[in-house]
């Protein structure tokens, strides 16, 4: 059964400035970074005045004045001009050294805020978001290493070397500032008509990667199955199409980066012709001097070179740009947390009365009424999409009715201290969580193993797992992989209601238990349910199968209401 989601709230389309605000609001790192990098701007800018005035004044005075050609005389001058450029040097050294290591530390931090605001969500919430989410959080993200390393100094080198550089190319040659007035709009113009040509493509490359990823996470994870029924070269053609259309991507993305490159440094090298041109003539004519025509000639290339490096740094970082968009749009969804209740849980029956919640098609469940009272076993059983997994959740805590109440005992479930509520609940989801370990550290991932060696057999044997312990040399000293790699579903099945059936909690919650169970195996897992029912503990489980509907003291058929969408919206 699939548990009940709600669509994914759309992303925001208002677009942002090239430097987006909610980088400084969620990282630390991002604004030291900041800081530095305009610093940075400012003195590479000074350093380019500099280098080109003092250039200029040497090399008019050299080529002009017969007597000057000593070294002794420009001291003044070549000291100032080695000064400049062992500032330029050691501000370019400052920003590669810090910038990979503030870029490292600005995704670290988002990645730790986007992980956290994710474990914060309920199940509702986070499956229909969980392949999103691991793309940003994994590969896209890290695109976001050009943007803080490329495109945002090149941005900020724009803002302030080359009007620096024109201001000074005006006060020495009004012509050269004129070309470079009429040419330099050219360079953003082109900009925009790309960026119009490829709007969304990166949106569109970050959707495609997330479905791609998604898609071949779910083969790989069934090729234990596929492989046990011999169709493991059935999925061949598939993953081929998944290969082919990440390439098609790729290439797109490349193929508008090497357009949009070349047109910029088409642009920029024929603006600067034309300004070299244009001083040429004049100095062959006498129209200017020597050095002011040293100076815009070689100031010339420094207007146009921010502009051209935001062009190039551009579309490497729009991929990184979508992906931290997205986690931004998370961060920006996180709602307060709710204040936890103080309330300890006590003993006593769980009950749902006049339980609602919305859902996509208006509501699933709607007007359950269910008591799990201890020392019985309740079943829960209804259509695919009536809200089973939802009743489970919204008893753990994890979700919140729309309508009714949830109770333990005479107190809301809302009001029960969380910590607490859950360590007198064992709960068995639908699909069961196993670490990367031994299998005894997962037997014991929700807290130590009280029972006997007994009662430990006991178990293994009732959900069939000790089967599965005799056929593994290594026993409970077995490692599995991510998700219980290694075993089987149906061997994961059972260690997860070993894990259960060997928690003294007083609550026994489980979602489908014997899904991936033969008969024999299913008749052993619910007796043995029966008897912890036998000890006092309130067992509420959820079931299709008539052998778990017999094995309940009451079944109750959960049903969806999905005549009322309005109220959805409402």
């Amino acid at each position: 059964m699939s548990v009940d989601t709600e669509a994914a709230p759309e992303s925001s389309p208002r677009r942002r400035g090239p430097v987006d605000p909610r980088l400084w609001r969620y990282s630390r790192s991002a604004r030291g970074y900041l800081l530095l990098t305009v610093g940075l701007a400012l003195v590479t800018a000074a350093t380019v005045i500099v280098s080109a005035v003092m250039i200029g004044t040497v090399l008019a005075g050299v080529i002009t004045d017969p007597g000057a050609r000593t070294v002794g005389a420009w001291r003044t001058e070549l000291a100032v001009l080695a000064a400049a450029v062992l500032v330029r040097t050691g501000s370019t050294w400052a920003h590669a050294r810090f910038a990979h290591r503030s870029a490292s530390r600005v995704i670290g931090e988002l990645k730790g805020e986007v992980l956290g605001v994710a474990t914060e969500m309920s199940p509702r919430e986070l499956d229909p978001r969980r392949d999103e989410l691991a793309t940003v959080l994994t590969r896209g993200i890290e695109g976001l290493r050009d943007y803080l390393t490329g495109y945002l100094p090149a941005l900020l080198l724009a803002v302030t070397v080359t009007p620096v550089a024109l201001l000074v190319i005006a006060l020495t040659d009004v012509t050269s500032a004129v070309i470079v007035v009429v040419t330099l709009p050219l360079i953003p113009v082109f900009m925009i008509l790309i960026g119009l040509l490829t709007r969304g493509k990166a949106d569109a490359s970050l959707r495609t990667m997330t479905a791609l990823s998604g898609q071949l996470l779910d083969l790989l994870a069934g090729l234990p199955t596929l492989r046990a029924l011999g169709r493991e070269r059935g999925p061949a053609d598939r993953v081929r199409e998944l290969g082919d259309a990440h390439r098609r991507t790729t290439m797109a993305s490349l193929r508008v980066a090497f357009l949009s490159s070349m047109v910029l440094e088409l642009l920029a090298t024929l603006s600067v012709a034309l300004i070299a041109v244009s001083i040429g003539l004049r100095l062959v004519y006498g129209n200017m001097g020597l050095r002011d025509g040293v100076v815009a000639l070689i100031l010339a290339p420094e207007v146009y070179l921010p502009l051209r490096m935001v062009g190039a740094q551009f579309h490497a970082a729009e991929d990184g740009k979508a992906a931290a968009d997205k986690a931004f749009g998370v961060l920006d969804e996180q709602r307060a947390a709710p204040v936890g209740g103080s309330v300890p849980a006590a003993s006593g029956a769980v009950t749902l009365r006049g339980v609602g919640v919305r859902s996509r098609g208006g509501w699933a469940p709607r007007g359950l009424d269910v008591t799990a009272e201890p020392g019985r076993v309740t079943v829960l059983t209804g259509a695919n999409g009536s809200g089973k997994s939802t009743a489970l959740q919204l008893i753990l805590g994890l979700a919140d009715a729309d309508e009714g109440e949830v109770l333990v005992g005479a107190t809301p479930v809302r009001d029960l201290d969380a910590a607490d509520w859950w360590r007198r609940v064992g709960w068995l989801p639908q699909h069961p969580v196993l670490i990367p370990g031994t299998l005894r550290e997962n037997l014991e991932l929700t807290g130590p193993v009280a029972a006997s060696e007994a009662d430990l057999v006991k178990s293994c044997a009732a959900t069939g797992f000790d089967e599965v312990l005799e056929e593994l040399p290594d026993g409970w000293d077995t490692v599995v992989g991510t998700g219980g790699l290694g075993l089987s579903v149906g061997q994961r099945q059972r260690l997860a209601l070993t894990r259960v059936l060997l928690s003294p909690a007083p609550v026994l919650l489980l979602d489908e238990p014997t899904a991936h169970l033969d008969a024999a195996t299913e008749a052993k897992v619910l007796a043995s349910l029966r008897a912890q029912a036998a000890r006092g503990a309130a067992v509420l489980v959820v079931g299709h199968r008539p052998a778990v509907r017999a094995a309940g003291d009451a079944v109750v058929t959960v049903r969806a209401d999905v005549t009322a969408p309005e109220e959805v919206s409402a």
